[in-house]
């Protein structure tokens, strides 16, 4: 227990596999007898289809079929539909765009799929694609997110009569303009949540295959749980029982809420699949995951926040302009309203606050849940017009923040879109973080980097989440003849670590070697439910189901136990795999409750299975963190260098403090690239993506971090079993704000949007140059 329980920094039991190449993933499946499929796509930003001319492409060499939009019609293909309601201002609805698999009348976006080549390999159906005539009649194109609602900006959906998908409001617009009217300062900001490819190591990946004599059909892909995808495609595209799709992934290569989506391409497949006899196999290029997989961010707000003489918050007002792209993905207009909503107000005591956003439509790729779906954003607003407001009252930015902070008797504080944040010691994590960054030794290091002819800032970000995702999970636990124990469980393991985490629990809960568990996960015939892995859920949610799956498991246990040992079940006791009779040495183990389940007495089912689905009383915990950055910036290049980091996170009780630290490192270097490198930029003229490509995409490397400094304040979760809070993105949300902070510190500016490039940095210092 104490080697490899919970709370112990276990190494991941994966790693060897996986960096032994012996993982698998969905490309290094193929499948008897499979063809190769490629997808024709848009290279027009908006566009009227007039025709489109198959027939050199079909009698090209190797070509099986091709397929459009009209095939699918015929064949009764489903639309993808956005799967949320984001309720609009005044009872309004939002604008459902019905998405075909191909593009029959029009296209959106540079990269919209219009038809789909099946040959026997992939370059043959590549050189098909080429002999594909579409005839296209060009259209204006809006890119800009803040110029959708532009008067003269064309629109995608001519009977929507406007790019406004939906106008959401929080709620409280006259406490919030009260609150700003009655303040001493206001202070107020423009700023960009910039655009962002999620870019996982592993492109997708799509395997279709169709059993003509019973109906069924199998898609191995990667995704982050398999029963969603499972039912969308079995509900909506293929409109056929969800019993009749079988859904597998297996090792997947990142995910950061990218690959919980119904894509077009696994739909192609299944249906081509059908079309053709065979199995269909589609493998992305890292092309096509810049073009046509789901991005994130791309945000323009407008906020301005009220403050008493003291710096306590009067009141905010924020107006975002959220870009959807092209199409509403499953997720999309509920990321910037309803899911980053939940924690409107942050850490902080402000119940005068509205929020209102408009989900635009633009001819971009759509946008969807990444790593953090709303929270950053959230977090970024409410830090930078504190940092705004420290500057104008004249205090310290870590002091203002003190004077806001939701107090410790204050706890459960309702919030004002009335979530109710059950843990959280706010201004003792900022504290904490700020000992371990020394801030109070800051001086002395600026002054050293000066003498070096270097600008030295200092910045700090707190962020809270509300994690947790779908409030329902189920799990498997069951002992096996070979002395393993499996754990199934509908969660999914894209990189977490779950083999380690669920062992460790496992080992905890039932005392057997951490060695001996197996988990199974990411096939919808052995999964019997689920909501896969996404808003940091996983340990909350899976966890907690595993440690009552197994106090089933023991609770049978006792009772086989009682029968071996001639004793009553309430004289049993358990304790790290040993049943003894209390108050003697009469004992067993595992090994022999085992031998009498498989034929056991009357009364008791055989074998030790045991499954629940948990379902949880809240919506949500609330893992929290203030992070602490500083920066180096070369005055002759605007070279931004990011010097030292440190940030300390409550994420309630840590079952892996190693896992937890690789997740914290992994979103803080997400958080770098968004404030300091990675922007999905298109062309305002022509619509086309000029940075689809690592050549033109800057993604953070381990040189443009320091070592980072990471603490723990563990305040326990009351509403689950472990204690546990979500642990995969605070990263994505501290680091922004704590980086952009700095920058402007060492600057002496207000603001500068991200990404900071050494171009914008330069030009803010050749304009100080030139003032001077």
């Amino acid at each position: 227990m104490d080697k490899f329980g919970i709370g112990q920094p276990v190494r991941r039991k994966e790693d060897v596999r996986l960096l032994t190449g012996r993982g698998t993933y969905t490309a290094d499946i193929d499948r008897p007898g499979q063809a190769h499929a490629y997808v024709l796509r848009s290279p027009h930003a908006h566009a009227r289809i007039v025709s489109i001319d198959t027939v050199e492409a079909l009698s090209a060499p190797g070509v099986v079929t091709v397929l459009t939009g009209l095939d699918a019609a015929k064949d009764g293909i489903g639309h993808f539909p956005v799967m949320v309601e984001v309720p609009g201002k005044g009872g309004s609805k939002l604008f459902p765009t019905p998405r075909e698999i191909l593009q029959t009348r029009k296209v959106r976006f540079v990269g919209d799929p219009v038809a789909l080549i099946v040959a026997e390999t992939r370059k043959q159906a590549q050189d098909a694609a080429e002999l594909i005539e579409v005839e296209y009649e060009s259209l204006p194109s809006v890119t800009e997110t803040g110029a959708a609602l532009a008067p003269d900006a064309p629109l995608l959906w001519e009977e929507n009569g406007s790019n406004l998908c939906v106008l959401w409001d929080s709620g409280r617009e006259a406490e919030a303009e009260a609150g700003l009217a009655r303040a001493a300062r206001v202070v107020s900001i423009e700023l960009v949540n910039n655009r962002l490819v999620g870019n996982p190591m592993e492109p997708r990946v799509a395997i279709g295959e169709y059993e003509a004599a019973t109906g069924r059909y199998t898609l191995h892909s990667p995704t982050q749980g398999v029963m969603r995808v499972q039912d969308g495609l079995a509900r909506l595209i293929l409109k056929v029982p969800k019993e009749q799709v079988r859904v597998v992934s297996p090792d997947v290569g990142g995910g950061f809420g990218l690959r919980g989506k119904i894509h077009p391409e696994s739909g192609m497949v299944l249906w081509a699949a059908r079309r053709v006899g065979r199995p269909v196999k589609w493998v992305s290029d890292r092309s096509e995951t810049f073009l046509c997989d789901p991005h994130g961010r791309d945000h323009v707000t407008r906020a301005r926040m009220g403050l008493d003489q003291e710096g306590r918050i009067t009141g905010v007002a924020i107006r975002t302009f959220a870009a959807m792209g092209a199409y509403l993905q499953d997720f999309g207009p509920r990321v910037p309203t309803v899911a980053g909503g939940r924690i409107m107000g942050t850490v902080y005591d402000i119940q005068a606050l509205n929020a209102q956003v408009s989900c635009v439509f633009t001819n971009t790729s759509p946008t969807d849940a990444y790593r953090g779906a709303g929270r950053p954003e959230q977090a970024y607003v409410l830090e930078r017009l504190l940092d705004l407001g420290a500057a104008e009252l004249g205090i310290g930015r870590e002091e203002i923040r003190r004077r806001n902070y939701i107090r410790p008797e204050q706890i459960p504080y309702v919030n004002v879109v009335g979530n109710a944040i059950d843990s959280g010691l706010f201004a003792e994590t900022q504290a904490r973080a700020m000992a371990l960054a020394d801030w109070d030794g800051f001086a002395a290091r600026r002054a050293e980097a000066g003498a070096r002819g270097q600008l030295r800032g200092i910045g700090l970000g707190y962020f809270i989440e509300a994690s947790g995702g779908q409030p329902s999970e189920w799990a498997r636990v069951r002992f096996e003849a070979d002395g393993t124990v499996s754990v199934t469980v509908g969660t999914f393991s894209h990189g977490q670590g779950h083999e380690t985490a669920y062992a460790q629990v496992l080992h905890e809960k039932l005392g057997i070697g951490f060695d001996k568990v197996r988990l199974v996960q990411g096939d919808t015939d052995v999964v019997e439910a689920g909501n896969g892995t996404g808003g940091s859920r996983s340990s909350q949610m899976g966890g907690v189901a595993i440690a009552r799956a197994s106090e089933l498991v023991i609770a049978k246990g006792r009772r086989l136990a009682a029968h071996l040992l001639e004793a009553a079940v309430d004289d049993v006791e358990f304790e790290r795999g040993v049943f003894r009779v209390a108050g003697t040495d009469l004992n067993v183990g595992w090994d022999r409750v085992y031998r009498l389940a498989q034929q056991p007495p009357e009364g008791e089912a055989a074998g030790l299975d045991e499954a629940l689905l948990y379902t949880r009383s809240t919506e949500c915990n609330f893992p929290n963190g203030c992070h602490v950055a500083e920066v180096e910036i070369d005055p002759e290049t605007g070279q931004v260098s990011l010097a030292r980091y440190a940030a300390v996170d409550d994420v309630g009780n840590v079952i892996n403090p190693m896992l937890v630290h690789g997740q914290s490192h992994g979103g803080i270097m997400s958080g770098i690239g968004q404030a300091l490198l990675e922007h999905a930029v298109y062309d305002r003229e022509s619509g086309q993506f000029l940075s689809a490509s690592f050549q033109d995409y800057c993604m953070p490397r381990a040189t443009d971090a320091p070592e980072f400094e990471l603490g723990f304040h563990v305040v326990p979760c009351p509403n689950n079993d472990l204690g546990v809070k979500g642990a995969g993105e605070g990263g994505s949300c501290g680091a922004p704000p704590a980086i952009v902070s700095a920058v402007c510190d060492a600057l002496g500016v207000a603001h500068i949007d991200m990404p900071v490039t050494a171009e914008k940095v330069w030009r803010v210092l050749q304009q100080q140059g030139v003032a001077a």
